[in-house]
């Protein structure tokens, strides 16, 4: 087992779960609005949704792998041309966080959960890219892919759960700083970028 690939995989992770996207800002918006559990019931959500993307992936990549080495190779190839992509719209968008809540409608905890859930479940975004962020992170020889896809799936489960939790208990600390700060944007904006590319460039050089 290669557990530096792991440790790889758990730091992007947490890079990327801290970094501003529509799901963590939708989970501070949410706390922020209707309270902390509120906001953790988001989480629950969201994440509960991420099992969904895990099994899409392991059973549908696993196969491709199993055919044939030429296929892995383009999965990977497109995989880093994905997050290469991302890396550049991260680039051109805007730097400024915009934390209005006076459109968000107030929500009971089941609602949330809900909510949250088909948010993640009915979005094709995320298993695009789970199919680019996964196959790069393989870390055993003996392991099945489909138990490894599941591992690194879960571990993305759990360190996304632990830093949104704390986006949603430290809502307000998060937004109070965030409105005193005007450069953070900035730089969460480049940490995105720079994760987004470094990702890119493991995925292409990792080897079956």
């Amino acid at each position: 087992m290669n557990y530096d690939l792991l440790i790889s995989f758990a730091l992007a992770t947490s890079a990327l779960a801290i970094s501003p996207g529509p799901d963590n800002i939708y989970v501070l918006m949410q706390s922020i609005v209707n309270g902390k559990k509120f906001g953790l019931a988001t989480v629950a959500g969201l994440i509960s949704g991420c099992l969904v993307h895990t099994t899409l992936v392991a059973f549908g990549v696993s196969a491709l792998i199993k055919e044939n080495d030429t296929l892995f190779f383009i999965i990977k190839l497109l995989g880093a041309m994905y997050l290469l992509y991302l890396a550049f719209k991260v680039y051109k968008s805007s730097d400024k966080l915009s934390l209005g809540s006076e459109h968000i409608p107030k929500k009971n905890l089941g609602q949330l959960f809900k909510q949250g859930f088909i948010m993640n479940v009915l979005n094709p975004k995320v298993s695009i890219f789970f199919l680019a962020f996964f196959p790069g992170f393989l870390f055993s020889d003996t392991m099945s892919t489909v138990t490894q896809f599941y591992v690194l799936g879960l571990l993305f489960m759990f360190v996304s759960t632990i830093i949104f939790s704390g986006i949603a208990v430290l809502a307000g600390i998060i937004s109070k700083y965030i409105k005193q700060h005007e450069r953070v944007g900035v730089y969460l904006k480049w940490l995105q970028i720079i994760v987004f590319v470094g990702i890119a460039v493991i995925i292409f050089t990792s080897e079956k």
